[in-house]
This record gives C-alpha cells, sequence and structure tokens, in this order.
C-alpha cells in the first residue's frame, strides 16, 4: 500500500505539538523575565525618584525601603485603630449625649477628611519622615516647624500611654485573671493594674520596634487584617440582633437638659468620643522613607485608612445601638461596648470579639509608637533635640533609630505612673495630648492656606493634587482644626474634673497643660536650640557638598 505523501498527521503532529509547547512555556517565562525586570527598574527608578525629594531636604537616604502599599495602608488605621477606640470611648459618648452621639462619627470624619485631603497633596511632594514635623518647617519655616514636630512629639508619648491604658477596659473583662492587682474594686486597683498591664504593652513596642521596620510592619499588618476581619464580622452579627429602628439615633432622651447650649452642648461634649479616634492618618506619611513609592502610595494609604475606618467604626457604633437589649441600661454608659457585646452576642462570640480588640489595641500602641519614632529621628536629624547626634543614629545591624524608641518607651511609662493614684489627672493630660495632635496639624494646614492664599503652593507634578478644590478644602481643615481645638480645651468640669475634690486648675488643665509644654518648649528652643538647629553632618547629603573636580590623568612625555 503506497505511503501519503507528507507522511501520516497522526505520527508527524505530536513531536510538532511537543515543540511549539515547549516554544510557548519558553514565551511566557521571557515575557515574565521581562515583566520582572521592568517592575524592578520602575522600582528603581521610584526609589530614585523620592530620595532626590529626600536630598531637597538636605537628607541622605539612611532607612531602608521595605514597606508595600498594605504596610503603608495598615500603619495609618492601626494607628487610628477602629476597635481600640470604640471600645474604650463608646461609654463616653453615650453618657454624655445618648444615643444620638452616633451623629458626632460623621461629623468628626468630614472634618478629619478636609485635613487628611490637604495631608495627601503634602505626602505626594514630601514622602519624608515625622511628615508633620517636617511639612510644617517647609510650609512655615524652622520655628513654626519646631513647635509643630515637638507639640507632635509630645502628644505621641502620652497617646501611646494612653492607649496602652485600654487594655485594662478589656482584659479584665475577659477574665479575672487578668486583674493582677487587688479584686478590681478597690479605690485604686483598675489604675494600678492599668499601669501593670500597660506597662507590658510599652515594653512590647519598644523591643518591636527597636528591632526592625520589617518585624514591626509584619506583626502590625497581620494585626491590622485581624482587627478588620473581627470588625467586619462584628458589624455583621450586631446586625443580625437588632432590636429597635433607626430612630433611636434621633431622640434626644433629655440630655442637656439644664446646660446653657442645651442638647447643642450636651453633643459638642460627646464628639470628643469620636474626635479621639480619627487622627493618627498621617502615620502613612511618616514611614514615607521606609517605603516604596510614598509619594503615590502615601496619599491613597491616608485617604483609605480613614475611609475604613469611618465605614466600619460607624457601623459597628450604629448596630450597637441598635442591638443592645436596653438602650437605658446604667452599664452602657460605664463598660460601653464591651457591654453591649457581651450581653447581645454572649459570653462565648463576645470574648472572642474582646481578644481581637486586644489585638487592635496591641498594633495601635506599635503604629503609635512607631510614628513618635519617626518624629524623634526627623527633628534630631535636624539637631531641634538634646542628645540628637544620638537619637539620629540609625543602628547599623538594625536599620532603625533605636535610641528614640527607648526613649519614648520610657516617658511613656513614666506618664503611666501618673495614673496609679491621680486617674483624674490623668485623664486631664490624655485629652490635652489630643488638643496638641490638632494643634499640630493647624501648624501643617494654616501656613499651607497661606501658601495658597499668595499664590506659592503648587503640588507635585502627576501626583495627587486637589485642583481648584484646594483652597476651599484647605480653608475647611483649618476652621475644623481651630473649632475642634476650642472644644476639645473648653473647661468642663465633665471632662476636666469630672469627680472630686474638684480643682481649677484641673478645668482650665488644657489651656495650661498645652501652654506650658508650648512656651516652655519653644522657650528653650528660642534661647538654646535655635542656635543649633541644622542637619548634623553624618545625615547631611552629599549633593550639599558638590565633589571636587577630577584632574585629568598626566600624559607621558613623547
Amino acid at each position: 500500500m503506497r505511503k501519503e505523501a507528507g507522511g501520516s498527521p497522526e505520527r508527524a503532529g505530536p513531536p510538532d505539538d511537543r515543540r511549539d509547547s515547549g516554544d510557548e512555556h519558553l514565551r511566557r517565562a521571557r515575557r515574565a523575565r521581562r515583566a520582572r525586570r521592568a517592575r524592578a527598574e520602575a522600582r528603581h527608578a521610584s526609589d530614585h525618584d523620592d530620595d532626590e525629594s529626600l536630598r531637597a531636604f538636605g537628607y541622605k537616604p539612611e532607612l531602608k525601603r521595605t514597606l508595600g502599599n498594605f504596610h503603608t495602608f495598615a500603619a495609618g488605621i492601626s494607628y487610628i485603630s477602629i476597635l481600640t477606640g470604640t471600645f474604650q470611648l463608646f461609654y463616653f459618648g453615650v453618657k454624655f449625649a445618648g444615643p444620638a452621639y452616633w451623629w458626632s462619627w460623621p461629623m468628626v470624619f468630614l472634618g478629619q477628611l478636609m485635613v487628611a485631603l490637604c495631608f495627601c497633596e503634602l505626602a505626594a511632594s514630601y514622602p519624608v519622615a515625622g511628615s508633620v514635623y517636617n511639612w510644617s518647617k517647609k510650609l512655615g519655616g524652622p520655628h513654626v516647624g519646631w513647635l509643630g514636630g515637638w507639640m507632635m512629639t509630645t502628644a505621641t508619648m502620652v497617646s501611646l500611654a494612653a492607649v496602652a491604658l485600654a487594655y485594662q477596659v478589656t482584659l479584665p473583662q475577659i477574665s479575672g485573671f487578668f486583674q493582677f492587682v487587688g479584686t478590681g474594686r478597690g479605690t485604686t486597683d483598675a489604675a494600678q493594674n492599668a499601669v501593670l498591664l500597660g506597662t507590658v504593652l510599652i515594653l512590647f513596642t519598644t523591643l518591636v520596634n527597636a528591632y526592625g521596620v520589617k518585624l514591626m510592619a509584619s506583626i502590625n499588618s497581620a494585626g491590622v487584617m485581624i482587627e478588620l476581619i473581627a470588625a467586619v464580622v462584628l458589624v455583621l452579627l450586631l446586625a443580625a440582633h437588632i432590636t429597635r429602628g433607626p430612630a433611636a439615633i434621633v431622640r434626644t432622651d433629655g440630655y442637656g437638659a439644664g446646660q446653657p447650649l442645651g442638647y447643642l452642648g450636651a453633643f459638642l461634649t460627646a464628639s470628643l468620643a469620636s474626635a479621639y479616634v480619627m487622627y493618627g492618618f498621617d502615620t502613612a506619611s511618616s514611614l514615607g522613607e521606609e517605603s516604596r513609592d510614598p509619594s503615590r502610595n502615601a496619599p491613597r494609604a491616608i485617604l483609605r485608612a480613614l475611609i475604613a475606618s469611618f465605614l466600619i467604626g460607624g457601623l459597628i457604633l450604629l448596630f450597637a445601638l441598635l442591638a443592645v437589649p436596653d438602650l437605658h441600661a446604667k452599664a452602657l454608659a460605664v463598660d460601653g461596648l464591651q457591654y453591649v457585646v457581651l450581653s447581645t452576642l454572649g459570653p462565648t462570640v463576645g470574648q472572642i470579639v474582646l481578644w481581637c480588640v486586644v489585638v487592635a489595641i496591641t498594633v495601635c500602641a506599635l503604629a503609635v509608637h512607631a510614628a513618635g519614632i519617626r518624629l524623634a529621628f526627623a527633628m534630631s536629624r535636624d539637631n531641634c533635640l538634646p542628645a540628637s547626634s544620638l537619637l539620629a543614629r540609625v543602628s547599623p545591624r538594625f536599620g532603625t533609630p533605636v535610641a528614640p524608641a527607648v526613649v519614648i518607651g520610657l516617658v511613656a511609662v513614666c506618664i503611666l505612673l501618673l495614673n496609679i493614684n491621680q486617674p483624674q489627672i490623668f485623664s486631664v493630660i490624655t485629652s490635652i495630648a489630643i488638643i496638641m495632635i490638632y494643634v499640630a496639624y493647624l501648624l501643617v494646614t494654616t501656613p499651607l492656606l497661606i501658601r495658597r492664599l499668595r499664590g506659592a503652593w503648587r503640588p507635585a507634578e502627576g501626583r495627587f493634587s486637589l485642583g481648584r478644590l484646594g483652597l476651599p478644602v484647605n480653608v475647611l481643615a483649618v476652621l475644623w482644626g481651630i473649632g475642634m481645638s476650642l472644644n476639645l480645651a473648653w473647661p468642663r468640669p465633665e471632662v476636666y474634673n469630672a469627680t472630686g475634690p474638684h480643682h481649677w486648675y484641673l478645668r482650665w488643665g488644657a489651656f495650661l497643660f498645652v501652654g506650658i509644654v508650648a512656651g516652655g518648649g519653644f522657650t528653650y528652643y528660642w534661647l538654646v536650640q535655635r542656635k543649633r538647629t541644622g542637619v548634623l553632618e553624618a545625615h547631611r547629603s552629599s549633593a550639599q557638598q558638590p565633589p571636587a573636580r577630577e584632574q585629568p590623568p598626566p600624559t607621558a612625555s613623547p
């Protein structure tokens, strides 16, 4: 039988198919290698651009760029910390304004959104460590910059101590085992136990932050994932147990009776519960020197952290008010969300949620500590703090400033010790720390507004920009900052002298303490530190000193 010309396709096909398959595999491998190479080159170019913007400040790159998109987002959202803030302060809002206090949450969000949008433009233009300090310095000059950095650094150390106290609000409700001091019923049992638990937490955050940003970011990111999942699950569980309609959050129920401003006065007092939560989103940009492509990623991280906190936190608060069995229970204004969770979801599910709150408190303290380290490092690099050369030193082993981690941890523990027998004084100082952060934000947004009005502000080309909305947004940010700072500082006895003995200096503590910190600190700066300010030699960019020209090699004589 004659064989067909060209051979049998059944026999010829498989080798060709295998060859085609092998060629396709090689082409895909080459494309993948080219894509990886292109991403690496783009990353290198981006890092180079960000290093150039760092050199524009006169600094040389020293910190390692190891953080990605989620790390920067996690840093911002863990500082805000949905579960920490809502569980720590829900009782305060309900106590003074009842269920309708919920409306302070969107109010504070809108005000802080104006500030965050201004920060996004600055993060895109100046992706440097210690963002608030460097931004206020760039916009308002070295004196404004020092004051902004000083206020923010001091407030951060107090905030770290305040966050550490949140362990006492949650751990003993999980188990009596965590009440190491007394039974918890004594006059100072809770305060002393809070110091013990808080000190352990601060020791942990000090060790992790001193070890390096990569470990901190890994723990923080894992903790944020747990917090976000737990928060979403909590929203769903509370939604499934709703027992009343939305009308519950529009009733004033007699709150504010007898006050000069009526319910508005009660609402403004209760709004502090929301104002205490929604700040710290600038942490995403404060890690700019350790992030990849921070001029693009930091603005996104700031907005995502703030918006996610608003949405999830707002739903937790709303559904908690609609699901709690008794809206007028006294425990609601004492134990807050912990009472809602345990009474609504039962002890087993409730304790699981409370353990997630413990995780949220832990990563919140970690992020607050990390932000404080970057602020202290940034100011010390400019020789703006005592022992600056030590505080600005980057460990060659860990790649992070170790001394600021230790100093901030020690100061926070010392602040905690005030809580042992004088918890009322500590509540005053904690409230004032939040005011100082709002004032520090004003020392950024106000100089930025002045620059806009003078036509001297130009956002980074090709980066985040508010365009024509920049001026109205900036005006609203400044007005919001002034208004909320006054609201926070107002000498209310409910906030600054809630229980006896009553003292005038406690009631006016905000004005006194802020005045002492700002006035005393700035006097020291003006008389002593101002004369030393300038980038330390060890941290100065070589671009500031042009290299000597090379001489051509001598030519041999003929």
